[in-house]
């Protein structure tokens, strides 16, 4: 884009703050390679949303994708729970993994209640402020202000403003800001592709950091809630985490190219790059899904009679791989050794497999359906 400027570094005594310019003005865009990857990530985004109509019952499928956004955004973060941690109760868990977990958890109801409220609430910095309260409810970063924009200095990297490697602009101008990028967000007077648009409110925020923790999962979360809100996606089937967390060191790098060179066209191409590429994965992965659950149905007609509630506990591991005696009672509403016979009959048939090895409190998972996400 001709004439971007991304702002300018203001001295406030001791150390140099970043004043990022306002964006939410009318931006031409001349670069035929940004053009053509521009076109080639719509066709792909095209391809995808088909699937939303395409598969039935597509939502059986929407949390394990959520699933894996919430522990590879949180991994860019330091958080390393798998997802295969992720999908087990609290209790299974490790009491020195708990914390990981529900930071993962967290990331997942707020997502989740985010795209919810999307219905009645614009994505604005209203909604944008209760998906960081959720997020940090009651885990590393509880004090640090859920739900609120900072009102005081925050910087990245280093132990200090003065050894930092990036310092936002001041607390008293981030409201300003968020108001500038809402604005922009919602600007349907002065036309801007709807993919670099995002790519643009994603670079902002980031360099906004208007929340004293959280900033980063916030702004990849953000990146969803808009390709549904705008129609893009009709159902939040894109998720750009894993693709940002393979390759991390670039990611960090363009958002501060822009900064330091202006080079906003660069951070637009590798965001390009990244839906092309996560857009193809995850048609590659939704035509897994297919054939594997043409495998199952195939196999559970062989079980007759029990094959209606060998269904009912299918369905529920499309959601959530992994599943007990209990859960399997609870969805089926077949007396224990019914349950116990039927998982018997799945594990037979190798849709399940059990994990624990424990006499007590087996747990099994969805080994095939899991290893889709990986």
């Amino acid at each position: 884009m001709k004439n971007f400027k991304a702002g300018k570094h203001i001295s406030q005594g001791t150390y140099k703050s970043f004043q990022p310019e306002e964006i939410n003005r009318q931006w031409k865009v001349e670069n035929m390679e940004l053009i053509q990857l521009l076109s080639q990530a719509d066709r792909q985004l095209g391809r995808l949303d088909m699937y939303s109509e395409y598969i039935p019952n597509i939502d059986l499928f929407i949390s394990m994708h959520i699933y894996k956004e919430a522990t590879q955004s949180s991994k860019i973060e330091g958080t390393n729970t798998n997802i295969e941690e992720a999908i087990l109760d609290k209790e299974d868990i490790h009491e020195e993994k708990r914390d990981s977990w529900e930071e993962v958890q967290n990331y997942i109801a707020a997502l989740n209640a985010a795209i919810k409220k999307l219905d009645k609430l614009p994505l604005s910095s209203r909604l944008i402020k209760e998906s960081h309260k959720i997020l940090l409810k009651g885990v590393r970063g509880k004090t640090k202000l859920p739900g609120e924009f900072r009102k005081s200095q925050n910087w990245i990297g280093g132990a200090s403003l003065k050894d930092a490697t990036y310092i936002p602009p001041t607390q008293d101008t981030v409201n300003r800001l968020m108001g500038d990028l809402e604005k922009f967000a919602h600007n349907m007077d002065d036309f801007f592709p709807e993919l670099l648009k995002i790519a643009f409110i994603h670079y902002q925020f980031e360099t906004i950091h208007p929340f004293l923790d959280g900033n980063g999962r916030v702004g990849r979360l953000i990146i969803t809630l808009y390709l549904v809100e705008k129609g893009i996606l009709k159902k939040p089937i894109l998720y750009l985490s894993d693709f940002f967390e393979r390759n991390r060191t670039l990611y960090y790098d363009n958002l501060t190219r822009v900064r330091e060179k202006n080079d906003i066209n660069q951070w637009f191409k590798f965001f390009l790059v990244g839906i092309i590429e996560t857009a193809k994965n995850s048609i590659t992965t939704f035509d897994n899904i297919l054939k594997l659950q043409k495998d199952i149905d195939l196999k559970i007609q062989e079980l007759g009679s029990r094959s209606a509630n060998a269904q009912l506990i299918i369905n529920n591991l499309y959601q959530r791989p992994m599943v007990d005696a209990h859960k399997a009672q609870e969805l089926t509403g077949l007396s224990m050794p019914s349950v116990y016979k039927l998982i018997d009959e799945l594990e037979r048939l190798k849709i399940i497999e059990e994990i624990t090895g424990a006499k007590r409190g087996k747990l099994y998972v969805f080994r095939e359906y899991l290893a889709l996400f990986k």
